[in-house]
C-alpha cells in the first residue's frame, strides 16, 4: 500500500479507460491504494466472455458458427477458416438459395444457409427487394423471379451473381442454361413492368388459359410464355466453382481439394494454416490450389513470382525465386491443383513458404509397396528396402515421387508414407526393382485414377 500526500477535488468529470505499461492504482479509504483492480476486473470480465463463448460452442455450435461466420462475413480469410472448422465439426454449408437465404448465415435443417449479404453484386436494396417479393410462397422459376422483385434494385449484374453462385439450383441445375435464358427473360420481365406501369397487361395475363379467372393459373401461364434460349450443356464443375470463389471468395458447394483429403495428409501432415508454427528452412510439402500468379521483375532483371495459394484450411502467400521461376513457370497455372514443395522463411516477423518445385496434382504418382507385420518389425527386410530406395533416389532435386508403405494385417490395413528422404526419380523402375526384390509394389496416382 502506498499513502497519498494530497487530494484535490475537480467534481464531476468523465472517467477514461487508459491503457499504461506498469499496473494500475486506485484510491480507497484511509488515504491508501490498491493496486491491479483494473487488471483483475479485467481477467474476471474475459474469463467470463470465455465461458459464455465456450458454452455455446458447445451446447448450440450451428447457432455459435453462424453467428461467427456472419460477424465476420468481411473478411475472406477468416470465413474460410471457420468454414474448415465447420467441416471438421460436421457441419455443412450450404450455398445461397433464392428461396431459402436470408441476409446474414442462418442455421437450419442442421446445416449452415450462406446468406445473400456475402455474395458480391448483391446489396442491401436488391436483398430487401428480393425478401419482400419471395414472401411465403417462393419464386416457382428464373421468369417468376424477374417477373416479381423490382428490376430497378435487381440489375443483370446481381441477377447473374446469384445464378453462377448457386442460388438458383434448386429451380434449374444448368447454370449455363439459366445464364442464357436470363439475358432474354430480363428482357421480357422489363418490358411487362413498363405495361403494367402504363396500366396496360398481357393478353395471357387477361385471359388465362380456357379463360380462367384464377391468378395463379394466369401467372403460370405468364411464365410459360417467357423466352427461353436453347438448350445448352451445364458448365463444368470446375467452372462453376471457379465462378463460386470469385463472387463468394471461397468455395461453398465443393472444393477442388475435397476429393483428395484422404490421401494428402499422408503427403502433407502440415497444413497451410500451421505454417506459422514450424521452424524456419523446415521443408514441407503442400497440395494448394492456385489462385494468383504475380510475376516481379528484380533489380537485376531477372523473373520471379509471388503466389497466393490455398488449401482446405486457410490462404498463403509463396515465393518463387528467378533460377526456380525459370524452371517451373510453365506449370504455374491459375485455378490448378498442384502438389508443391518448399521451405519455411521469417522475414520482418512473417512467416513465408519459399517454393522449390511444383507438380500438376493429376501427375503425381505414388509408388506403394506392401509389407506384412513380420516384415514391418524386421530390421533386415527394413534395411533391404531402404537400400533400394535410396539406389533410385541419388538426384535429390529430382526424386519427388513419395513411398507409401502398406502394412496389412487380418483386421487393418495402416498407410505410413516413408520419410522424404526416400522420395524416388522414377517410380515405374522403382517399382520394377521392388518386385524383383519380392516386395509386392505398384504405382498409384494422387487423384485415385
Amino acid at each position: 500500500m502506498i499513502k497519498i500526500a494530497t487530494r484535490k477535488y475537480l467534481g464531476t468529470q468523465n472517467v477514461y479507460d487508459i491503457g499504461v505499461e506498469r499496473d494500475h492504482n486506485f484510491g480507497i479509504k484511509n488515504g491508501l491504494i490498491a493496486s491491479n483492480c483494473f487488471n483483475k476486473s479485467h481477467s474476471t470480465a474475459y474469463a467470463y466472455v470465455t465461458y459464455q463463448t465456450a458454452y455455446l460452442k458447445a451446447n448450440y455450435p450451428l447457432e455459435y458458427m453462424a453467428a461467427l461466420l456472419t460477424a465476420n462475413s468481411g473478411d475472406t480469410d477468416k470465413v474460410q477458416r471457420y468454414i474448415t472448422n465447420c467441416t471438421n465439426m460436421g457441419i455443412s454449408i450450404d450455398p445461397p438459395d433464392i428461396n431459402r437465404s436470408g441476409i446474414d448465415f442462418t442455421p437450419t435443417a442442421g446445416k449452415i444457409l450462406f446468406g445473400f449479404s456475402a455474395v458480391r453484386n448483391v446489396g442491401q436494396n436488391a436483398i430487401a427487394c428480393i425478401l419482400d417479393a419471395r414472401n411465403e410462397i417462393g419464386f416457382k422459376s428464373l421468369a417468376d423471379f424477374c417477373d416479381r422483385v423490382d428490376l430497378r434494385a435487381v440489375n443483370r449484374r446481381t441477377l447473374e451473381s446469384l445464378i453462377y453462385c448457386g442460388a438458383f439450383d434448386k429451380i434449374e441445375s444448368n447454370r449455363q442454361q439459366l445464364i442464357n435464358d436470363s439475358e432474354l427473360v430480363y428482357d421480357w420481365a422489363q418490358s411487362r413492368a413498363k405495361d403494367r406501369a402504363s396500366g396496360q397487361g398481357n393478353l395471357f395475363d387477361l385471359l388465362g388459359d380456357g379463360f380462367s379467372s384464377t391468378q395463379n393459373k394466369r401467372a403460370t401461364n405468364a411464365f410459360e410464355t417467357a423466352p427461353k434460349s436453347k438448350p445448352v450443356m451445364d458448365f463444368t464443375a470446375q467452372e462453376k466453382l471457379q465462378k463460386e470463389k470469385e463472387l463468394l471468395g471461397f468455395y461453398v458447394s465443393d472444393h477442388p481439394l475435397k476429393s483428395l483429403r484422404q490421401i494428402t495428409p499422408l503427403l502433407t501432415p502440415i497444413n497451410l494454416s500451421q505454417l506459422g508454427d514450424q521452424r524456419e528452412e523446415t521443408r514441407l510439402c503442400a497440395v494448394v490450389m492456385l489462385n494468383i500468379v504475380k510475376k516481379v521483375v528484380t533489380k537485376k532483371g531477372d523473373q520471379m513470382a509471388i503466389l497466393q495459394i490455398e488449401d482446405l484450411t486457410t490462404q498463403s502467400e509463396a515465393v518463387v525465386f528467378p533460377k526456380t521461376y525459370e524452371r517451373i513457370s510453365s506449370l504455374l497455372v491459375v485455378d490448378t491443383r498442384l502438389i508443391i514443395w518448399g521451405k519455411v522463411d521469417r522475414r520482418d516477423e512473417q512467416t513465408q513458404f519459399i517454393l522449390e518445385d511444383v507438380e500438376p496434382v493429376e501427375t503425381v504418382q505414388m509408388v506403394m509397396v506392401e509389407l506384412n507385420p513380420q516384415q514391418a518389425g524386421d530390421m533386415e527386410e527394413l534395411h533391404r528396402l531402404k537400400t533400394i530406395l535410396q539406389d533410385h533416389s541419388v538426384d535429390k532435386e529430382k526424386a519427388k515421387m513419395p513411398v507409401i508403405g502398406i502394412i496389412q494385417t487380418e483386421n487393418s490395413r495402416k498407410l505410413v508414407r516413408l520419410g522424404w528422404q526416400f522420395c524416388v526419380q522414377d517410380s515405374r523402375i522403382t517399382v520394377q526393382a521392388l518386385q524383383n526384390a519380392s516386395f509386392p509394389a505398384h504405382i498409384k496416382s494422387l487423384t485415385g485414377s
